[in-house]
């Protein structure tokens, strides 16, 4: 599926807008009405040297088109409880040269590949909130699914959130879960998985893993993670934010297709344990200099099971130049270490029991950089009541190791 256009999701969103004007002219409608129509549409593009494709060298070039669709609607009942319904449609689609050395018509050295592959994921996702405005509770649920060629994800999750000390703090929590279903496509040469490698390098295979008649076997991978956040408004100018998460995955964490070559030139698919939690701390403060200048900082430390640990620093800094038009510079710094089962292009041993040369889990430094324009006008953009604002923003991102990539973005929003 090609990239949907923008133009026509702006028109979709207006026609949607525009149609439920009636509904939304009272306070506190009784009738299911439009609350906003937020509309995001982005185009990705990465270069680099060290695809786990082919063992942790070789090309990283990728490009994705990303499209999502948001709608908000909501109603209040007699008792005061605000109802809202978030409907999601997500489609992204990528090219990526990488991905075109899995073909068998590629072999495994990384230069031969000149056809990018190409997939797409769709995702859709439903949500249910409840607010009670009196007591300022909130509670909710969701469903999601996301699926392309080699993978299929349910998730669900259950939000929280509870204000007090006159509206000043808040606590809120999430749970989610997600069952993936991978199937295992493997590298070119190692279709079907090499068992009779002479060093036992083989992917192993569970009985119940496989689907007898199928082109390909599957495994399945299962999340569950839980967030806790507490805000707290300081005062007029300062207000703070303290996130904890935890995560826990069990089942096949790796991927099929990323190959490790080993130092006696033998040549694997990836092998990573079965279970991996996750525990990233996080906190949040912004501070409000006036009326025109908003300074956002961040600071994340993360440590997983796998030995992976990792340091993110960001700032933004929003700058009203006028009443509806603002630009938001931004800059992230991110440090992480090698997860214990990493070794680069033939640095592995027969030996290992685990083994990747995927760089996403090795050790390195990355910047990101760029900055953010908005342009809400109280008349609407182009003097369009129902189109309340219009954002642009564009990130270059780099990694020491030698990655880099360009973001551009564009959101919409219809209320």
């Amino acid at each position: 599926m090609r990239k949907i256009s923008l133009s026509l999701l702006g028109l979709f969103a207006g026609l949607l807008s525009a149609f439920s004007q009636s509904d939304t002219t009272q306070y506190l409608d009784r009738k299911l009405s439009l609350q906003e129509i937020n509309i995001v549409s982005s185009y990705y593009h990465q270069d680099g040297n060290n695809s786990a494709i082919t063992g942790g060298i070789g090309t990283e070039k990728l490009s994705d088109y990303a499209n999502i669709i948001d709608v908000k609607l909501n109603k209040y009942s007699n008792s005061h409880m605000k109802h809202t319904i978030g409907l999601e449609l997500g489609v992204d689609h990528f090219t990526s040269a990488s991905s075109d050395n899995v073909s068998p018509n590629t072999g495994t050295n990384a230069s031969s590949s000149n056809v990018d592959a190409k997939d797409t994921r769709i995702y859709p996702a439903i949500n249910w909130q409840v607010e009670n405005l009196e007591k300022g509770s909130t509670y909710g649920v969701g469903i999601s699914l996301s699926h392309e060629f080699d993978y299929l994800s349910f998730g669900t999750n259950f939000i929280f959130a509870k204000k007090f000390r006159d509206n000043n703090s808040e606590i809120s929590g999430k749970i989610q879960a997600y069952v993936d279903r991978l199937k295992l496509v493997y590298p070119a040469e190692l279709v079907p998985v090499s068992a009779a490698s002479s060093n036992g390098h083989g992917h192993d295979h569970d009985d119940d893993d496989e689907n007898e008649g199928s082109n390909y076997p599957t495994r399945l991978r299962n999340s569950i993670s839980s967030s806790v956040t507490y805000a707290h408004v300081v005062n007029k100018n300062i207000q703070v934010a303290l996130l904890v998460d935890a995560v826990y995955q069990n089942g096949y964490l790796g991927l099929p297709f990323h190959r490790v070559y080993f130092n006696n030139s033998v040549v694997a698919v990836e092998k990573l344990p079965s279970n991996r939690f996750k525990l990233p701390i996080g906190a949040r403060a912004n501070f409000f200099l006036g009326d025109k200048f908003i300074i956002r900082t961040y600071y994340r430390f993360y440590y997983d099971t796998w030995n992976l640990k990792s340091n993110t620093v960001s700032v933004e800094t929003p700058i009203k130049i006028t009443p509806f038009i603002s630009i938001s510079p931004f800059y992230r710094f991110y440090q992480q270490s090698s997860i214990k089962y990493f070794a680069d292009y033939k640095e592995h041993t027969p030996t290992d029991e685990y083994y990747t040369s995927n760089h996403d889990l090795g050790k390195f430094v990355s910047h990101f950089v760029g900055a953010g324009w908005r342009f809400a006008p109280p008349e609407g953009v182009f003097h369009l009541s129902h189109f309340n604002m219009l954002e642009l923003r564009y990130g270059f991102y780099k990694r020491n190791i030698g990655l880099e990539s360009h973001v551009v973005s564009v959101n919409l929003k219809f209320k």
